[in-house]
């Protein structure tokens, strides 16, 4: 009887913007050929064809790629729309093999080596499904998470300028980038711009800016920072303030991007039929993230499945009578993120008043530190009773039925 291995032919590819690298092999790790094409459509067929002459007599294709979401989507696309079989080979994975095998980094070995781990780890594999719309989502997510990185680099780059112009800037605005903050930096970019300028105007200027909020005593508390903090106007010193100007222009494009990208993911979430949003804790940019780092939820069949893959199930570690859990580090680390910041959230208080947000959350994350466990091990404890409730949730596009809000006084 043949092994199981022994029912394909293997293929390794090594994705590229422009070229892909494949390299075939059998169950036994002999490279049979390497076949190198351009990253267009029109050469996927002429791809797949030849391959139909090096493909071992008696066997099916096996496809396994590093990168199966960006340069590698497109065939990805066409093999599975060929019912080929298609795996998502992990590009440490690659790399591990290519250390142990001691070879140099080349497109080609690296299309060897990720045959070789489709052959070594056929089973653990995960099968790849690119449905569109898990894909679109998490390019417009990825977008998203590009703008607020770049807000915040254009935030500190601002925060210096505005702390050589008013070193006591802090105690007239809390934020650097409110509504009411941009208008008057970029006004008064600094204080030479505020000369001549009465109280009044001022008072009347952040009336206007911020919608008749909290504007009282501000103006005056500007003034006042500005004389004690003394003279900050320096040569080119309109070059300076240009450059504010710049910043803030900037800021507030990327606010308006953020603030449409946000309505087009509230308006997709819709295309999934998902009520993650009704658990108090996740909005939807949350919701959003989870549903694309998840992807199908009928890919695990359990939630222990998604768990594991999460990289919330502990890992034991066993020598002869000793028997050891530990964190497990691998898994989707950004899924991981996500059930952790969900975690904190749900078992936080909120307010003046310090309301609990989720009474059954906060007790059982209590439980756990009554029981001795760290925060850290109380708070994985969550994650995973999260994973559980969010499995359900998404598995039987189910709403998530809130506890009352507690006063904090009560629980104690």
């Amino acid at each position: 009887m043949n092994h199981p291995r022994m029912k394909y032919t293997y293929v390794g590819i090594d994705s590229h913007k422009g070229t892909h690298y494949a390299v075939i092999s059998d169950c036994f790790f002999d490279r049979i050929k390497e076949i190198e094409f351009e990253n267009v459509p029109i050469a996927f067929d002429s791809f797949f064809k030849e391959l139909q002459n090096f493909k071992i007599k008696g066997t099916e294709l096996a496809f396994g790629l590093e990168d199966t979401s960006a340069y590698g989507r497109l065939l990805t696309v066409f093999l599975v729309g060929k019912k080929q079989m298609v795996k998502h080979v992990n590009a440490s994975l690659v790399k591990k093999e290519r250390v142990n095998l001691q070879l140099d980094k080349t497109d080609s070995n690296d299309a060897e080596c990720a045959a070789r781990v489709l052959i070594s780890r056929f089973n653990e594999l995960p099968e790849v499904d690119p449905q569109d719309k898990y894909w679109v989502l998490k390019q417009v997510i990825a977008r998203r998470t590009s703008l607020v990185k770049t807000n915040l680099s254009l935030k500190n780059h601002l925060q210096v300028f505005i702390l050589n112009h008013y070193p006591s800037y802090n105690k007239f605005f809390s934020t650097i980038d409110s509504k009411s903050a941009l208008a008057f930096y970029d006004k008064y970019p600094s204080p030479s711009k505020l000369k001549n300028t009465t109280l009044k105007e001022l008072e009347d200027f952040l009336r206007e800016v911020s919608g008749n909020k909290q504007w009282k005593g501000r103006a005056e508390k500007i003034l006042e920072c500005v004389n004690r903090d003394g003279k900050t106007t320096t040569e080119y010193q309109d070059y300076r303030d240009m450059a504010v100007k710049s910043g803030i222009s900037q800021i507030r494009n990327n606010i308006k991007e953020l603030e449409s990208l946000e309505a087009v993911l509230e308006d997709f979430l819709g295309k999934f039929d998902y009520k993650l949003g009704s658990m108090r804790g996740i909005d939807t940019i949350t919701a959003a993230e989870l549903i694309a780092e998840i992807g199908d939820i009928s890919r695990f069949p359990n939630a222990a499945k998604l768990a594991k893959y999460a990289g919330i199930a502990p890992i034991t570690y066993s020598s002869g009578t000793t028997d050891k859990q530990h964190a497990d580090f691998h898994g989707n680390r950004q899924l991981n993120s996500l059930f952790f910041r969900i975690a904190v959230a749900v078992t936080m208080t909120a307010g003046k008043n310090k309301k609990i947000i989720n009474p059954f959350f906060y007790n059982y994350f209590q439980k756990k530190m009554a029981e001795g466990k760290t925060k850290k091990q109380a708070l994985k404890c969550v994650q995973r009773m999260l994973v559980n409730i969010i499995w359900g949730m998404m598995t039987y596009k189910r709403e998530y039925i809130n506890p009352p809000t507690q006063d904090f006084q009560k629980a104690i």
